[in-house]
């Protein structure tokens, strides 16, 4: 779904642990604590790409942190959010990834 444009993938992690890893291929870097200013429909720091009616992927490091991010952008009105766990979870699934 995220290869073909269906579901947009959110990383919550910190900049630096992206440097050290990369990302998933595609996904919006918005650490966990831009969340709600990046993911709010009616927030003026509101990503474009970001629409409440396209599903949403979110993960982190282990999964904590994505699971306070979906818990954020169900509450701001996401139709379908999905916490995939950890960056190593979407690396073992063969999901690509890119510095």
């Amino acid at each position: 779904m995220a290869a073909s444009g269906q579901l947009q993938l959110i990383d919550v992690r910190e900049l630096a642990e992206l440097t050290a890893s990369g990302k998933a291929q595609g996904a919006l870097h918005i650490p966990l604590a831009q969340v709600a200013a990046k993911t709010a429909p009616d927030s003026p720091e509101k990503l474009s790409q970001l629409s409440t009616q396209t599903p949403v992927a979110i993960y982190c490091a282990m999964g904590g942190r994505a699971r306070k991010a979906a818990e954020v952008m169900t509450q701001l009105g996401y139709a379908k959010v999905y916490n995939i766990g950890g960056f190593s979870d979407w690396q073992q699934a063969g999901g690509p990834v890119s510095a």
